[in-house]
């Protein structure tokens, strides 16, 4: 039996938003056999899971990822399929998301909300403030659109020496440190790869002014956690909000819980609701595409590893 252009198969957890974005795109949920070429994997946690179903489905030549990471997938991305992933759905919620941190940070909230007493005047400002954002996607792009009201000065460190729309600089990633004492407000929002992971060690965070706030709503592994506890407890850095750790979860009692001017979120800069919502969006765009009807969206590169 041939391939049907407009069977996909979802595995192996489907939702009803994402069998109604299948439908929605003129296509038909089917089980998965040699009848279908398009896949929509939903399980983060299982890598060998999908290459084993790969491997045992050639005729697939489309799988949907719906995270925008993929790091735990580097070497799944390596087969001969044409994989997509969500990179640029959740832009909205998480930019929003790191922007909250970085706000609540200048505002000293953290210590605000556990004093029972009036305490110190203290706040610094987004507005005019010199900001870097490490990543070049569309958590970045939006990003840089939220920070445009408070007149931010903004440079972008990416993997690609490519020109950033509406910022003051664009800097390759070989160049982090060279700006990293200029910011008043670091933000992660770039991909684990090879050439992220423990980006952000000791040595990275000496470069710091003792006055700028770190943000990471990206991995945990970009950032060495007990360096970031040693830079938070002796003052290397003013405070860091951070939606992502490693390990993760956080275990109780972990010292990063009792480090200095620390906000720790769960994981939670987007929510089930938003993604499954998102993602829909981003199935029926790519369904259109594999159906020759329109542009793919959020293509993973297997050499860059995003």
């Amino acid at each position: 039996m041939s391939v049907q252009p407009n069977k996909v198969a979802i595995e192996p957890k489907s939702f009803p938003a994402y069998e109604k974005a299948v439908f929605e795109s003129d296509c038909v949920l089917a089980p998965l056999d040699e009848t279908v070429g398009a896949l929509i994997w939903t399980d983060y946690g299982n890598p060998q899971g999908l290459a084993d179903t790969i491997l045992a489905n050639p005729q697939l030549t489309f799988v949907q990822l719906p995270f925008a990471g993929v790091d735990a997938f580097s070497e799944v991305i390596q087969l001969p399929v044409r994989f997509a992933c969500a990179k640029g759905s959740y832009r909205e919620p998480v930019a929003e998301h790191a922007l909250s941190l970085a706000l609540s940070l200048s505002r000293i909230i953290p210590e605000r909300v556990l004093t029972k007493t009036w305490g110190r005047k203290f706040a610094d400002s987004l507005y005019d403030a010199n900001v870097v954002i490490v990543g070049g996607g569309g958590i970045t792009e939006e990003l840089v659109r939220l920070l445009t009201p408070f007149r931010a000065e903004i440079t972008v460190v990416r993997n690609q020496a490519i020109a950033f729309n509406s910022v003051k600089k664009t800097v390759v990633l070989d160049s982090l440190r060279s700006v990293l004492g200029e910011a008043d407000y670091v933000f992660v929002a770039c991909s684990l790869t090879n050439k992220t992971r423990g980006l952000f060690d000791l040595e990275a965070f000496k470069k710091f002014k003792p006055t700028a706030y770190f943000i990471n709503i990206a991995r945990g592994p970009i950032v060495v956690t007990d360096d970031l506890v040693k830079a938070l407890n002796t003052g290397l850095i003013a405070g860091a909000g951070v939606d992502v750790t490693d390990p993760e979860p956080l275990p109780d009692g972990h010292p990063l819980w009792e480090a200095k001017n620390i906000i720790i979120t769960p994981h939670s800069a987007d929510t089930n609701a938003q993604v499954i919502r998102l993602f829909s969006e981003r199935i029926k765009e790519n369904l259109a595409a594999y159906q020759g009807l329109g542009s793919w969206s959020g293509l993973v590169d297997p050499e860059l590893g995003y």
